[in-house]
């Protein structure tokens, strides 16, 4: 469904632990951004129903059942750059994205 690279596995741990009450990391897509729709991410500490969850060794990546469909594919991954440091997702989906990166069209 998802993957998530070992440097953002490792990233996401750390954070993790830093944050109270945080079972994993909520990766969702809303409406918006320059191409339609846009990437959220978000600390999680408790489940829907209809939530997807991937885990990786001790991660946990939460889906909503609305997003789910649209990250099928999709590799998170952690880049540490001159520019920045972020968490980046590369969604094959994506029939166009913005420059920067955190919206696109599918």
């Amino acid at each position: 469904m998802i993957t998530i690279t070992p440097t953002a596995e490792e990233k996401i741990r750390e954070l993790i632990q830093e944050e109270a009450d945080t079972i994993g990391l909520r990766v969702y897509v809303k409406g918006g951004g320059c191409h339609g729709y846009q990437y959220g991410m978000a600390f999680e500490s408790k489940l829907a129903d209809d939530d997807t969850v991937v885990e990786k060794g001790e991660v946990k990546v939460i889906m909503d059942s609305q997003s789910a469909p649209l990250l099928i594919g999709c590799v998170v991954d952690y880049q540490d750059t001159v520019q920045g440091s972020g968490f980046a997702i590369k969604n094959p989906q994506a029939k166009t994205t913005c420059g920067c990166g955190s919206s696109f069209s599918a």
